[in-house]
């Protein structure tokens, strides 16, 4: 199975949570933050978007971050994916 997201909406793969911090202590799943950034996985086509031309700015296998409470969690064959609109990612990290 594949997802293809439509109109202005992203797939994104979050990125794994930091285990560590700088200063070495090992943090527990509960205690560790949900991160915020992610790979794009597949991207919509844009277009018109509630009257608005849309044109999609982001590319698959970049890496971005997004709004912290942004998008709907979808698993799919043992993998889990976050489905965002383009507006709710906040920056391209180069």
């Amino acid at each position: 199975m594949k997802l293809v997201p439509l109109a202005d909406r992203v797939v994104l793969k979050q990125l794994e949570a930091e285990e560590t911090t700088k200063s070495g202590i090992i943090l527990t799943s509960k205690s560790q933050e949900k991160p915020q950034e992610a790979e794009v996985i597949a991207v919509g086509p844009g277009g018109m978007v509630d009257g608005k031309e849309v044109t999609m700015q982001v590319s698959a296998g970049q890496k971005v971050i997004y709004s912290k409470y942004a998008g709907t969690e979808v698993k799919l064959e043992d993998e889990e994916y976050i489905i965002v609109k383009q507006s709710d990612i906040l920056a391209v990290v180069e």
